[in-house]
């Protein structure tokens, strides 16, 4: 995809880009800055709305990231159809999400990058992949259980998009 840098791009995508998808686009830099893979890819986070734009992330959602060691310094943007031009690969947190960005395109190349988050999460067992729960209208437990899963779901994630890096280029 053209993201200017040669290297693997992953968008996150919830609704208002103010609690899930910051959360799994913060989740996901840690991982790769920890492995020493952070000049590998370009990460970003959208939503399909456009409520929050311009809005750093929620309170909770940075108060959930802090405790697991992240700093969140996104501001929310909306999704784009450019969006399927840039990235590699595109995360949607929900099945409205999904349906959304699938909205968007316009061919089976752009339908095939793009996938339900939790399909990576190693907790899911079964052919049902559950949404990411949205947190936004409850208490801060469930900014906690959003930051969990994409704790888990960010190292299967990283592991399957290098798996299928050819050979020679899985090096750092």
């Amino acid at each position: 995809m053209d993201n200017n840098s040669g290297s693997t791009s992953i968008l996150f995508v919830c609704h208002g880009n103010i609690c899930r998808s910051p959360a799994a686009e913060g989740a996901f830099r840690n991982l790769i800055k920890d492995r020493g893979y952070s000049g590998r890819f370009y990460v970003d986070s959208a939503g399909t709305s456009a409520y929050h734009i311009g809005e750093i992330p929620h309170p909770d959602t940075r108060k959930a990231a802090s405790e697991a060691g992240i700093k969140l310094d996104h501001r929310a943007r909306q999704f784009t159809a450019f969006d399927l031009e840039r990235f590699d690969f595109i995360l949607a947190m929900d099945r409205h999400n999904y349906e959304d960005v699938l909205a968007a395109t316009s061919n089976e190349e752009e339908r095939s990058r793009i996938f339900l988050y939790r399909k990576f999460d190693p907790e899911v067992e079964g052919s049902r992949i559950p949404d990411v729960p949205d947190p936004y209208y409850g208490g801060f437990q469930g900014f906690r259980d959003v930051q969990k899963i994409v704790g888990r779901t960010s190292e299967s994630l990283l592991d399957w998009i290098l798996d299928r890096e050819p050979a020679g280029q899985k090096g750092r």
